[in-house]
């Protein structure tokens, strides 16, 4: 069997709903023997999957366990280049540290690393982020992009829109962008995005886009520290979401976004985070590494470097590049 049979037949199997798929018609399909066919079921049903086998009918899918696995992912998989290549481990200290070490050693851009177990993720500011097995996405996605280095803060928002597009489709959730990149839901922080830069004066060496997504997360599995901040796609009420599915969904959206930025056209992805913004037009106060109050005042517009333009009481515009926003009551 190729690597690439895997998702093609899990695609094969899926695409029938239940129903049977005979063994000349996957043959076919995928060009390969029905011993090939059959050494593939069994190690299929090894992960978890239920997969019936009848003479004269063919095969057919019962039970598809939550994977993250490359064979989910890839299976119906829309995108032409990010995403294709996946590194899959049960448990990691921090899919992020992974990617930028295959990074360095030459990974392609494209590769995504997933886990379905974080021990110790980052998330902005030097916070932790933690996955329980089974009950989030830890990603990341190696790029290499033609940008300078002061452009790549354009990648977190367009990754943010990426993922709120994505949630609204593949959950039904009415998910919006607090500035940067924080996607949350009814208030609350759903998804976290970090990334991480190597680069020289001029030349970006490589970007990794860490997304951390909590799905059927409990409020006593979060950190005591998020757990009044926090959500999950479950705790919103969203009916039960593939993992894998959003993952693609999320690729998707952010492999377009992603093309607008290296085609020149920011303002594109800029459109669409407005139109998701839950910061713009607000009263906001922003915290700086410190933890002191930089600058409080109405979030009027974010620039074409991804700065977010505050308006103190003053009438002073300020240029806020980072910190920590919040939302005040007016």
């Amino acid at each position: 069997m190729t690597s690439r049979t895997a998702p093609e037949l899990l695609s094969l199997l899926s695409a029938a709903e239940g129903g049977w798929v005979s063994g000349a018609e996957i043959s076919r399909q995928l060009g390969v023997s029905r011993t090939a066919i059959w050494k593939h079921v069994m190690a299929l049903r090894a992960q978890g999957y239920q997969v019936e086998a009848a003479p004269r009918r063919g095969y057919r899918l019962v039970f598809r366990p939550d994977l993250l696995t490359p064979e989910e992912v890839l299976a119906g998989l829309a995108t032409r280049r990010l995403g294709r290549l996946v590194e899959y481990r049960e448990t990691v200290g921090s899919t992020n540290d992974l990617a930028k070490e295959m990074a360095r050693h030459g990974a392609p851009e494209g590769l995504l690393v997933l886990a379905d177990q974080q021990t110790a993720g980052k998330g902005r500011l030097g916070r932790s982020w933690a996955t329980p097995p089974g009950a989030a996405i830890a990603m990341s996605l190696v790029l290499r992009p033609d940008l300078a280095p002061h452009e790549a803060p354009r990648i977190t928002l367009a990754a943010a829109v990426a993922v709120a597009r994505a949630v609204r489709e593949v959950a039904g959730l009415a998910a919006g962008i607090k500035w940067p990149n924080d996607v949350q839901v009814g208030g609350r922080k759903l998804c976290g995005i970090l990334t991480e830069m190597e680069a020289e004066m001029d030349r970006i060496a490589f970007v990794v886009l860490g997304i951390g997504l909590n799905v059927t997360l409990r409020r006593e599995q979060m950190d005591p520290a998020f757990r009044d901040t926090a959500t999950s796609l479950a705790l919103e009420g969203a009916a039960e979401v593939r993992r894998a599915a959003l993952v693609q969904a999320i690729l998707a959206r952010f492999e377009g976004a992603y093309d607008h930025l290296l085609g020149g056209r920011f303002s594109v992805v800029l459109d669409q985070w407005r139109a998701l913004s839950v910061t713009l037009g607000q009263a906001v106060r922003v915290l700086g590494l410190d933890g002191q109050v930089t600058v409080e005042g109405v979030a009027e517009a974010v620039d074409e470097e991804g700065a977010l333009l505050v308006r103190d009481g003053a009438g002073e515009v300020h240029r806020v590049l980072s910190g920590e926003v919040s939302l005040r009551s007016s």
